[in-house]
């Protein structure tokens, strides 16, 4: 989460001095040309999406670990990990984490 944070940040820095016309293919390979600033906003979007609930009822954090989908007690608890799964954005780690992750309040 805090270099997730800190690219994101440089990001719009960079846009803020290079402007529009400098453009990335952003994700590599889908031909799709951003500023730095969308390409901030869609890493930033990419990370919060991990908090939200899907259409199945779970949060990525939480992956499908069904007590926060089935309990009512637990539906709306919303950890902050230590780490994140790369590929499935399942937390990791600690669950008490309101250091580095709660950094996602910023994005």
């Amino acid at each position: 989460m805090p270099i997730n944070a800190l690219v994101i940040d440089a990001l719009k820095r960079y846009d803020a001095y290079f402007g529009a016309p400098m453009r990335v293919e952003f994700p590599k390979g889908s031909g799709q040309m951003l500023t730095l600033n969308q390409m901030a906003d869609a890493i930033a979007q990419r990370l919060w999406s991990l908090f939200l609930k899907t259409e199945n009822g779970y949060r990525p954090i939480h992956k499908e670990n069904l007590i926060y989908t089935q309990k009512i007690d637990f539906q709306n608890l919303v950890l902050f990990y230590e780490y994140f799964d790369a590929e499935t954005g399942k937390g990791l780690g600690a669950s008490h984490q309101t250091g580095w992750t709660a950094l996602i309040g910023l994005l």
